[in-house]
């Protein structure tokens, strides 16, 4: 079985979704108000069945560099979630769903140990039906119909409230990941000390790249993982764009004359080698 993942389309700013209307947030990168920092961008699993629905989030999410993998029915998602490619760190997840609805699914992660932050959505808003969300282990509850802006405070308190999702930088020798200026630094050292550290700006791809990495110092990661974990699975990324991220980045720290931490380990993957 393989998950099905639906294509990103233009939507506009306002549309009409069934009987209600949830508004498209602009997220403009200088607000305050809803949009999320650089920090807090991590891989969601959206289950939604309602086509303009599920659009509708994922463009959002998508537009604040999420990674975002959106399947139609709890089946399609409990298959993604046993997958031993995909780490998520958040679900999103509608509770009338085919074939495994949002409340069963809570109860099946619940059931493994999983401790997944799982933010439920529904039409049913009655505080029975909240209990039974919550009891099943939804992290947080979400009624429709609802705004952009709301679902996305939702995903910063889910944020502030898991530990595993907390900012903070990630040192690993003299490599700084700086989550809140999506940047590495990196300090020299020399026979008189510490010598001040340099910032090396880095996009998006080569910060998850890096992060990835650094998480799991000195373990080796195929090039399959890294691409199954960092690119959107409805992207279908050409199979060598990890070894052509990991030339960029070579070549842009070799640039600011940095040694590449990020060993090519000959038909096994990658590592980021903390003896360098």
């Amino acid at each position: 079985m393989s998950c099905y993942f639906t294509s990103i389309a233009g939507i506009q700013k306002t549309r009409s979704i069934g009987h209600r209307a949830t508004k498209i947030a602009k997220c403009n990168p200088e607000s305050n108000v809803y949009s999320l920092t650089n920090w807090e961008k991590m891989r969601v699993l959206l289950v939604e069945d309602e086509a303009d629905l599920g659009l509708a989030i994922k463009q959002v999410l998508v537009s604040e560099k999420y990674v975002v993998d959106w399947v139609l029915d709890g089946a399609q998602a409990w298959h993604c979630l046993e997958s031993q490619w995909t780490d998520y760190t958040v679900a999103i997840v509608d509770w009338l769903l085919p074939e495994i609805s949002g409340l069963e699914l809570c109860e099946k992660l619940r059931l493994h140990q999983n401790p997944l932050p799982v933010l439920m959505l529904t039409a049913l808003g009655q505080p029975e039906n909240r209990v039974a969300g919550l009891d099943a282990g939804a992290d947080d509850y979400l009624v429709k119909p609802f705004v952009m802006e709301e679902l996305l405070a939702r995903l910063r308190s889910l944020q502030r409230r898991s530990p595993q999702l907390q900012p903070q930088n990630l040192t690993i020798g003299a490599f700084t990941l700086d989550y809140a200026n999506n940047a590495l630094s990196v300090t020299a050292l020399s026979i008189t000390g510490t010598q001040p550290s340099q910032t090396i700006p880095l996009t998006v791809k080569e910060f998850q790249i890096l992060a990835y990495l650094m998480q799991n110092p000195d373990r080796i990661i195929s090039g399959s993982k890294i691409r199954h974990q960092l690119w959107d699975l409805d992207e279908e990324p050409i199979s060598n764009v990890v070894a052509t991220q990991m030339r960029l980045l070579r070549r842009k720290l070799a640039s600011y004359d940095c040694t590449c931490p990020i060993e090519t380990i000959p038909g096994q993957g990658y590592r980021f080698n903390t003896a360098l």
